[in-house]
């Protein structure tokens, strides 16, 4: 039986706040890249804590990408499949693109399991971004993608990301677990009951 870690809203929030020195000062986002669903209460938390007196706040755009599949048990638990499905992506067709050549992204997810996504999500992102770039002439300066997840599973990954962001060690997890279902708390339809959980489950 697959072992559930049920996650609250606090802690969620103090392991972005522990992680935003690092994100700044290393990676100096420009613009963050929320995946969603999973990625999306995590960018917003970390935009907060990425805000220094006297400077806008950091941009958060969406893409969707789909991996997990129901296995139509009773406990609605999933499993990841083997195919990325995009469910929302940048418009191409605008002068998005172009906004986001020469910049430093953040990429944020809630959970780097198989890395399948992750892999997928740099890949084109680099791709469509590179396209815009030469579109500008080709001189515009290279745009640096990093990542940020609240949890990275400790286990091996199907997917791979770019050595030059793992060189550069532009890639950073929160907290690393163990391979078990981690239930985040945007899932949950009794946030009460999830609470619950989370409290007595074993520290």
């Amino acid at each position: 039986m697959v072992q559930k870690v049920y996650v609250t809203y606090n802690q969620i929030h103090k392991l972005c706040q522990a992680s935003a020195e690092r994100i700044l000062n290393d990676f100096k986002p420009n613009l963050m890249i929320a995946i969603g669903g999973g990625g999306y209460v995590p960018a917003r938390i970390l935009r907060s804590f990425l805000k220094r007196p006297g400077t806008p706040n950091i941009p958060i755009q969406a893409i969707g990408l789909s991996l997990y599949e129901n296995l139509g048990s009773d406990d609605q638990v999933e499993e990841p499949g083997t195919k990325v499905t995009r469910t929302q992506w940048l418009d191409l067709s605008s002068l998005q693109m172009s906004n986001l050549v020469g910049k430093n992204i953040l990429i944020v997810d809630e959970v780097d399991d198989t890395r399948t996504t992750l892999e997928y999500a740099v890949k084109e992102l680099e791709k469509d971004v590179e396209t815009a770039r030469k579109q500008l002439g080709g001189d515009a300066p290279k745009t640096n993608f990093s990542i940020f997840v609240v949890h990275n599973k400790d286990k091996p990954k199907r997917g791979h990301l770019p050595i030059d962001m793992v060189k550069q060690d532009r890639y950073l997890a929160a907290q690393t677990v163990g391979d078990v279902w981690i239930c985040y708390p945007w899932e949950a339809t009794d946030i009460d009951e999830h609470d619950k959980l989370a409290e007595s489950q074993p520290t």
